[in-house]
């Protein structure tokens, strides 16, 4: 729903300035009506409808070399309420119109999420406990409990976001508090690259005190016979006192299909469990969980905003949601980022299975940004590729001529239709063999 939404709101950024410039738009679709439609209404110039085919969504601009490659139209004389027949600024502002929509879209939705919710704070030594690091992070000198709190200097005012920053953004120093003292770790300028190839990912698990409240059935755990109230005291010799030490231990000192031995205490007595398990499992965790009041782990405190300043807060978080979002580009050429590229079901993943206000709203925010960047792309096809072309023509006062235009989107809509077959076939690929 959301998305249909977005898709919208992306052709109304074409479709207002269009017509402001007494441009004529002959249709406005959501979804493709390639032979037929499933509801189309004319009102003046424009047919609205919308299409059986649910990859986006179009307006037909008069005098336009796009996705319709009505050719017939182009071979006629230009009329002055043709897209050609306009100066370039104007259908610039045209085809920028779409990505300045969703954009906006973005900052309006992060800005008034903001204003009502506020947001979390939480520095290095609120986490009582400390973080469990990856072994890709010791190596450059974090360990175990580490509590990071500034940032190339500067206060990081919520510390699980620490990976973004490693991952996306240029850090050259973090500070941590071990033992009580502040440490300073240099980063290496790869340590993206390090964390991406092993594979860290995700936010780092703060630590709690291991206990075994809930087990999951059919899992590890379960198979072993472990039981609630048990306590782990080692898994392949490695000592366990929080519930990181769990996965780590797994990930570090456990081969895969060979056995290893877990120590835990069941009713006061000791136990040494033999397990020997294939790499799947491994991945899939052990399936035991701790729960304890957050207020015994972490001290959250909530920073309210004005008006005003939530504006501003709502700006900045796109600017860095779509600052990251492109940063990640650069693994997509990679062997290992190509076959986590997703389709249609990566994104209904990113939804909640049931409704929640919040995360719903927060989804579809990070949608219309990366709506607003992959139609930047500088591709044939996408809004980007006719700023390229419009932009080339403003630069040296020359236009493309319209056989050229012509046979760079047919190679255009040839490379996504490439990508998006590619895309879903990951999805499919993995919904029928996993992950």
């Amino acid at each position: 729903m959301s998305l249909s939404l977005l898709i919208v709101l992306h052709e109304l950024g074409h479709f207002i300035p269009a017509r402001l410039f007494k441009i004529k738009v002959e249709k406005f679709y959501l979804f493709f009506d390639i032979k037929f439609s499933l509801f189309k209404k004319k009102i003046g110039d424009t047919v609205y409808g919308i299409g059986w085919l649910p990859l986006g969504g179009y307006v037909k601009i008069a005098g336009m070399i796009d996705e319709s490659m009505d050719k017939e139209q182009m071979a006629q004389p230009a009329q002055p309420w043709e897209f050609r027949s306009k100066p370039a600024w104007q259908r610039l502002i045209v085809m920028l119109g779409g990505v300045i929509v969703n954009v906006l879209v973005g900052f309006i939705i992060y800005a008034g999420i903001i204003y009502s919710q506020g947001t979390l704070e939480a520095t290095g030594d609120d986490f009582k406990y400390g973080f469990g690091f990856p072994t890709t992070l010791e190596k450059i000198g974090f360990e175990q409990g580490d509590q990071p709190y500034l940032v190339n200097g500067d206060t990081l005012p919520y510390a699980r976001d620490l990976s973004k920053y490693l991952v996306f953004r240029d850090v050259e120093t973090v500070t941590v508090l071990r033992e009580g003292q502040p440490v300073e770790i240099s980063i290496p300028d790869d340590i993206g690259d390090r964390m991406f190839n092993d594979g860290v990912n995700g936010a780092f698990a703060y630590r709690r005190p291991m206990a075994l409240d809930s087990i999951v059935k059919g899992s590890i755990a379960d198979s072993i016979n472990l039981k609630l109230g048990d306590k782990i005291e080692s898994v392949a010799g490695y000592p366990v006192e929080y519930q990181t030490d769990v996965a780590y231990a797994m990930n570090n000192f456990v081969t895969p299909d060979s056995t290893f031995t877990m120590v835990a205490v069941s009713d006061g007595q000791r136990r040494e469990i033999n397990v020997n398990l294939s790499s799947s499992r491994i991945a899939n965790g052990f399936g035991i969980y701790s729960f304890m009041d957050m207020r015994e782990i972490v001290d959250l405190k909530t920073r309210e905003y004005s008006l005003g300043e939530s504006l501003v807060a709502g700006v900045s978080r796109g600017y860095w949601t779509m600052h990251d979002y492109v940063v990640q580009f650069k693994y997509v050429f990679t062997k290992k980022g190509a076959g986590q590229l997703g389709g249609f079901g990566t994104i209904a993943k990113l939804y909640p299975d049931t409704f929640n206000w919040l995360e719903f709203w927060s989804t579809t925010a990070l949608i219309s940004f990366i709506l607003a960047v992959m139609n930047i792309l500088p591709i044939p096809a996408l809004d980007g590729g006719h700023v390229m072309f419009l932009l080339y023509e403003i630069i040296t006062g020359r236009k493309p001529g319209d056989k050229f235009l012509e046979r760079a989107q047919i190679i255009g809509i040839l490379l996504l239709l490439v990508l998006m077959l590619y895309a879903n076939g990951n999805d499919v690929y993995k919904w029928l063999f996993g992950s």
